[in-house]
């Protein structure tokens, strides 16, 4: 087993089936221009292989398939159909919703059991002009066929100074009614916001002020989450739970066991690290040559990560997923 001297090691594999995506969101394509697949993306059989060799090199016990928009992806069925196999403790999907209900008796069919729909607002004209491209009503009614279909649902929003802020409690009294658990994510230092730390600080919205706002309304109590979990967790007592993955205000690189694979075969080991680590030439080889090869890559992606906090990054959260 990879371990380091903090007792970190690789449990958790998020994999971007594509970087081709139907939104244009502004906070990750500040320019507006929609996302395709990249040319040099890899096959759906490269990429479950590269599921199994790494479920066997790192000890990879779940997984979450990304983008882009992994409902775009063509290859989206064969992928999940051989993952499935693979005796995983736990796998799921990140999706913007816009085609979930579309992809619905395909992803029951796969098995999957819980997804994450990114949705920022409740507000149709603010929905636009955020996601810049699809329909807020297809979104949710998709959410709704998945809660019926027995799914479990998380939602996650970026709140965002100037934009959003004001869908905080509307999307927190939407998913408590439904009973799904909404996380709030911080707003990250990476990409153009790395390099901009004014246009940075104008929208960042931390933990203290969601829980100040929050409060004006419900009494809550922190939880039990997961050791390695990125999320810290409130009870509302009688009503649901609500999370907030607190990037900047409570750093969790000290228990972080997430490793990324790209759509075109690169590794990521950490997210404030602009080091990537190629193992697609690994995937066409025979088990016996991939694994000692592809377990040296690992040492030094688990070496890429950060010992406290994360600090900022050049890359860019589009190209790896989420």
């Amino acid at each position: 087993m990879i371990v380091d001297r903090q007792g970190r090691r690789f449990r958790n594999l998020r994999i971007s089936l594509t970087s081709a995506c139907n939104y244009a969101c502004t906070y990750c394509v500040p320019n507006g221009k929609r996302l395709v697949a990249a040319q040099d993306e890899l096959s759906a059989e490269a990429m479950a292989r590269g599921v199994a060799y790494l479920i066997e090199a790192a000890g990879i016990e779940r997984l979450r398939i990304t983008g882009g928009e992994p409902l775009v992806s063509p290859k989206l069925e064969s992928f999940m159909t051989a993952v499935g196999k693979m005796g995983l403790e736990d796998i799921s999907l990140t999706t913007n919703g816009q085609l979930l209900a579309k992809k619905l008796p395909l992803l029951v069919d796969a098995g999957l059991r819980r997804i994450n729909v990114s949705l920022d607002t409740l507000d149709a004209s603010a929905f636009r002009s955020i996601a810049r491209g699809g329909d807020l009503a297809t979104v949710l009614d998709g959410m709704d066929q998945a809660a019926a279909a027995g799914m479990k649902i998380k939602v996650n929003m970026v709140p965002l100074r100037g934009q959003n802020l004001d869908q905080v409690m509307p999307l927190l009294d939407y998913c408590l009614e439904r009973g799904f658990e909404l996380r709030f994510i911080e707003l990250m230092r990476m990409g153009h916001l790395a390099k901009d730390n004014n246009a940075f600080l104008q929208q960042f919205v931390s933990l203290q002020q969601l829980l100040a706002l929050i409060g004006e309304r419900y009494e809550y109590a922190q939880t039990d989450a997961p050791v390695d979990a990125t999320a810290v967790r409130y009870a509302i007592p009688g009503l649901g739970n609500f999370g907030v993955i607190a990037n900047e205000s409570v750093p969790f690189c000290r228990t972080c066991s997430r490793l990324r694979l790209s759509s075109t075969g690169w590794l990521h080991g950490c997210l404030s690290s602009s080091n990537r680590h190629y193992v697609g030439d690994l995937l066409d080889k025979p088990r016996h040559q991939a694994l000692p090869a592809l377990q040296r890559l690992l040492v030094k992606a688990l070496g890429d990560k950060q010992e406290v906090a994360f600090s900022g990054g050049a890359t860019v959260m589009k190209i790896i997923g989420g």
